[in-house]
């Protein structure tokens, strides 16, 4: 968000029409992300699990935003990243999203992926095969 951000204020790039409230539009992107994410936290520590990714995983949650996208909260992370795109007309910030997006599907997923497969075996394998990745 800080190298869009930077990037912009030396290249501004717009990307919206400049008759569009894009302040008002990215604010309610960015709130459903953030309500996206508070709802993912909520159903996790709810079912008795851990959010933070350095604490042990102790169930697979298939409630809440989990029925439909095994990452809420990564995916809320795109969401609110895109809400502020809109909100500042910063293409910029729309483009830090693919390198975002490959850490984040790479760097981070692809280990805890592998981690709850280890740990969950079948359990984990059947929630996967009935769940998205993203959505």
């Amino acid at each position: 968000m800080i190298a869009g951000l930077a990037l912009n204020w030396l290249v501004p790039l717009p990307f919206l029409p400049a008759d569009l409230a894009a302040g008002s539009l990215g604010a309610v992107v960015f709130v459903l992300a953030l309500a996206l994410v508070a709802w993912a936290i909520f159903t996790i520590t709810g079912a008795g699990s851990n959010v933070p990714t350095n604490l042990p995983t102790t169930t697979i949650v298939e409630s809440g935003p989990y029925r439909f996208t095994r990452n809420p909260i990564y995916l809320g992370m795109f969401l609110g990243l895109i809400g502020l795109a809109i909100a500042f007309d910063n293409l910029w910030l729309l483009i830090m999203l693919v390198p975002f997006a490959f850490v984040i599907r790479y760097g981070v997923v692809a280990r805890e992926e592998a981690y709850l497969e280890r740990k969950f075996g079948d359990v984990y394998r059947s929630y996967r095969s009935r769940v998205r990745r993203w959505l």
